[in-house]
């Protein structure tokens, strides 16, 4: 069988992990770190925490998980496009949604590669990332021509098919619907009002609504509540 060999990273590049489960972070931190050009500088386990490390420490590329709690990695995407240019965001995720991809890369991101990828594809990522081009998963490559076959078709938003959520999720939606205020769902469901936005975020993103009104109309159109 053929040994498929990792590209070689030239220059001395920092890397930031953002993922809320340590144990993948730490797999990864580990994997990129045996690399003699990778230093990973940090771990941060939600949304809020990469702002504040990227405002003391520029790093040329942030691994970022779409479904962080505090701020969703969409809008951790699209402050870190605006206020750290220089660092090239890679998405890093186990949703393959049409969605979540097209939302964080009109947000910024660089790369959009899935959670099950291997070591050599994710410096494959990394090595196309640094150099200005982009990088995409197939599978994810597959999501966005689809996407754009079915733009070309004429498929409208509200026929597309809804993305499955979350029981949590749900939950949420349930109560945003009934015009629950946001200290009120964190009230009922015993969850930081951080996580309330974090699963408002998710739902704009997976519903691809522009505002909650939007979001309720998505949800009362696809019985997606009351039941």
């Amino acid at each position: 069988m053929e040994t498929i060999l990792a590209p070689q990273i030239l220059t001395m590049t920092k890397i930031l992990i953002a993922d809320d489960h340590a144990m993948f972070a730490d797999g990864i931190s580990s994997i990129l770190n045996s690399e003699e050009n990778i230093d990973v500088v940090g771990q941060c386990l939600d949304g809020p925490s990469v702002i504040e490390y990227l405002e003391k420490h520029p790093v040329d590329i942030l691994l970022l998980d779409v479904n962080l709690p505090g701020m969703s990695g969409i809008d951790v995407c699209k402050k870190v496009t605006a206020a750290f240019p220089a660092t090239k965001v890679i998405a890093i995720s186990m949703f393959n949604e049409e969605s979540f991809v097209t939302e964080i890369l009109n947000n910024g991101a660089k790369g959009y590669v899935l959670k099950n990828t291997g070591r050599v594809e994710l410096l494959k990522a990394i090595n196309i990332v640094l150099s200005g081009k982009s990088y995409f998963s197939d599978d994810v490559t597959q999501t966005i021509m689809k996407g754009l076959m079915n733009q070309r078709k004429g498929t409208s938003v509200a026929k597309k098919e809804i993305p499955k959520i979350s029981k949590r999720e749900k939950e949420v939606l349930e109560l945003i619907v009934k015009e629950h205020t946001t200290q009120e769902i964190a009230n009922k469901l015993f969850i930081s009002l951080k996580t309330v936005e974090s699963h408002r975020s998710n739902l704009l993103a997976k519903m691809n609504a522009r505002n909650t009104a939007g979001l309720v109309r998505i949800a009362m159109e696809h019985n997606l509540v009351g039941n």
